[in-house]
């Protein structure tokens, strides 16, 4: 393949064309800074309990009830309520109290329980298939001493969890590398397929995926569950994953990955022989460059149209099958996972399907370039180029992708520096910003390595070949005349001559191992020789470590709560949804900055509806025990109809708990509730929510 160097004129117009492109990538990429790009996950939450934590009951309450943020999974023993000597006083009996968007399950209580602190611990699977668990304490008449120890492990965490969480993300990437290890093949440098370094890479990232999942449907019971690795051997406990939509997700990845591993089989083998037998130059034409080279004559007609081994139909559909395969193995995260719950779930998933599939191009292309960069010199340019169009799309793609799971998964800018996600978020900006940095110099190393003349890269390739010391062993690496590959000088059509083998053992196998030491050392001079090379080689391999570390950040956002959830629980810009005839129910955090000064306000107000109302007000401290507090007063604020603020000052009934009643609200719609809290002489906060009366 012969390539001329541009006039300057020309030269200067590429670079001014390339600068809108660079601004767009530079805008997709920012705008990616908000997905949680492997799949991040949005864990239920529990909102409410009633009894509330730390509460003190006056007389034993029927039932325990608990309300979630989304759809959780549970089963009669996901509740288990325990006197202060530990022994079991519900009926485990689940209740099902879901109802709309009201997401609650309870258990009932036995009859006659005296006075003393008990203890709530459940457990549940979101409905994003991560487990969840707690525990917390409420008192009958008053607190007392419990033999019960709160439990502090997490649900999924352990041993089993470390098991789970590595095979999680060790099946995310072997999918992004067999996707574009394949999609880089097919797309960007087709005679790859008969590469030996790529078919490994491809290979291996099948394995990877296989058995990641396969270690997932396993440890699916100790990790929603015991949390024991012996837990892997209950078939009952297999029987139920099977049952649940994760199972089914985990089962329909392996019947694809089969499907999947037919796809390698046709292009590892039909595939690869028939691009095998075609020279540098008909690739080229045949894979469709678009920058002029595939034209063979002024006809508009390409040679390899013409040729009776032309691959364009079996390119064609390796294609779409593998677009189906891998769209299809995407859509197992999307259909068991975070896409599958919360806010406008038909959008997100499809959604989520086009993310991981423009990740795994993107991503798992570059590993496929760097592999080639390093292993196989005879790569064409014309294949790092066209890899860098099919990058531009995928980041694209990742853009508008990126930018609509972000909004799901905050709600709120104020999520982006008040949670732990958001922050987390943060971070990847500023790795982004390296990231972004080292593509544009991967972009101008490919300009260069474009506008270089051939010739003069193969001259130099040539000269390093010569220069190569020849004995009686190298005839394995002579070939047939007009056979060499570009760039190396190397045939990979032509096998070698056979050379006689000694009678002795150890000095044929001795021969072997220097034959491949100076094949070895001559394939790194070969590859070292172009420096434009040698410095797009540099470039993507950091762009490669950049994106492991990016990888690591994603890992741990996903197991970090969403800054949606964490605004629902603590109440910070959201409104709660009164239900006809029950109590409106929140929790207000609060920091009036002094010593002591951390809390919290759990309100109840009773029945929630317009006319008169019972007002409750809990307060308690950081550690969870009653606060109290030297003032407290609330308001009520209906903006719409510019009524209020209607101040309230509660009566103290206990140590921590004011009440009103006859609490007046004219009018429906949305009252925003502030209280205000003061914990010293000088230290005061308020705090505000608002809530829907109907």
């Amino acid at each position: 393949m012969t390539a001329t160097a541009p006039a300057p004129s020309t030269a200067r117009a590429r670079a001014t064309a390339v600068l809108p492109r660079l601004a767009l990538v530079l805008a997709a990429l920012l705008a990616t800074l908000f997905t949680a790009a492997s799949p991040a996950t949005a864990h239920a939450a529990l909102t409410a309990s009633d009894p509330k934590d730390g509460a003190v009951v006056a007389t034993a309450p029927a039932q325990v009830t608990l309300s979630f943020s989304e759809q959780v999974a549970m089963g009669d023993d996901s509740i288990r309520v325990l006197d202060p000597q530990g022994t079991r006083v519900d009926t485990g009996e689940l209740r099902d109290m879901c109802s709309g968007n009201t997401v609650r399950y309870g258990t009932a209580l036995h009859t006659g329980l005296p006075d003393g602190t008990y203890t709530v611990a459940w457990q549940a699977v979101s409905a994003d298939s991560h487990p969840i668990s707690g525990a917390f304490t409420f008192s009958i008449g008053a607190p007392s001493a419990t033999d019960v120890t709160l439990p502090t492990a997490q649900a999924g965490g352990g041993p089993v969890g470390i098991a789970y969480g590595i095979a999680r993300y060790a099946a995310y990437a072997g999918f992004t590398v067999l996707v574009g290890g394949a999609a880089f093949i097919l797309l960007c440098w087709r005679r790859g397929a008969a590469e030996q370094p790529l078919q490994k890479l491809v290979v291996r990232a099948w394995v990877t995926l296989t058995a990641a999942t396969l270690a997932m449907l396993v440890l699916r019971t100790p990790y929603t569950g015991s949390g024991n690795f012996s837990d892997v051997l209950d078939l009952g406990g297999l029987r139920a994953v099977l049952e649940t939509k994760t199972g089914a997700s985990l089962v329909s990845r392996l019947l694809l990955l089969g499907a999947a591993a037919l796809f390698v089989a046709v292009l590892f083998g039909v595939y690869a022989r028939r691009v095998a037998g075609l020279g540098p130059d008909e690739a080229d034409r045949a894979e469709g460059d678009g920058d002029g080279s595939d034209q063979a004559d002024g006809s508009g007609e390409t040679d390899g149209a013409e040729r009776p081994d032309d691959t364009s139909d079996l390119t064609f559909g390796l294609a779409i099958g593998g677009a189906v395969v891998s769209g299809g193995i995407a859509a197992t995260w999307a259909l068991s996972e975070h896409a599958s719950t919360g806010v406008q779930p038909g959008i997100a998933m499809p959604v989520d399907i086009l993310h991981l599939m423009a990740v795994a191009t993107w991503l798992g292309g570059l590993a496929a370039l760097l592999v080639a960069l390093h292993k196989v010199p005879g790569i064409e340019r014309a294949a790092v180029r066209r890899f860098s169009r099919v990058a531009f799309v995928s980041v694209l793609v990742l853009a508008v992708t990126g930018a609509y799971q972000s909004w799901r998964q905050l709600g709120s800018w104020s999520a982006l520096t008040g949670t732990d996600y958001g922050q987390l978020l943060l971070l990847k900006i500023g790795l982004v910003a390296v990231l972004l940095g080292i593509a544009f110099v991967s972009r101008k190393w490919t300009a260069r390595l474009a506008d270089a003349p051939a010739d003069a890269t193969d001259a130099t390739t040539a000269v390093t070949v010569a220069a190569a010391p020849q004995t009686t062993d190298d005839v394995s690496r002579e070939t047939a005349p007009g056979t060499s590959s570009e760039g190396s000088g190397v045939s990979r059509e032509t096998p070698p001559v056979p050379v006689p083998v000694p009678a002795n053992p150890e000095r044929a196998a001795q021969l072997a191992r220097q034959r491949a030491a100076r094949e070895s050392a001559l394939e790194k001079r070969v590859r070292d020789a172009d420096p434009d090379r040698a410095g797009l080689r540099r470039s993507v391999l950091a762009e490669a470590a950049i994106a492991v570390i990016l990888l690591a950040v994603t890992t741990v956002l996903t197991s970090t709560e969403p800054g949606r959830t964490v605004e629902q629980e603590t109440g910070r810009g959201s409104t709660a949804t009164a239900v006809p005839d029950r109590a409106v129910k929140i929790t207000l955090p609060f920091d009036t900055g002094g010593p002591n000064g951390k809390g919290s306000v759990r309100l109840e107000l009773d029945p929630g509806r317009v006319g008169a109302n019972t007002l409750h007000l809990w307060s308690d401290s950081a550690d969870g025990t009653p606060f109290d507090l030297p003032e407290i007063k609330v308001a009520f604020t209906l903006p719409a109809k510019d009524i209020g603020p209607l101040p309230l000052v509660p009566e103290q009934a206990a140590p921590g708990h004011w009440t009103a009643s006859g609490v007046q609200l004219p009018l429906a719609g949305e009252w925003r509730i502030d209280v205000t809290v003061r914990t010293s002489d000088i230290d005061q906060t308020t705090v505000q929510k608002t809530v829907k009366i109907g």
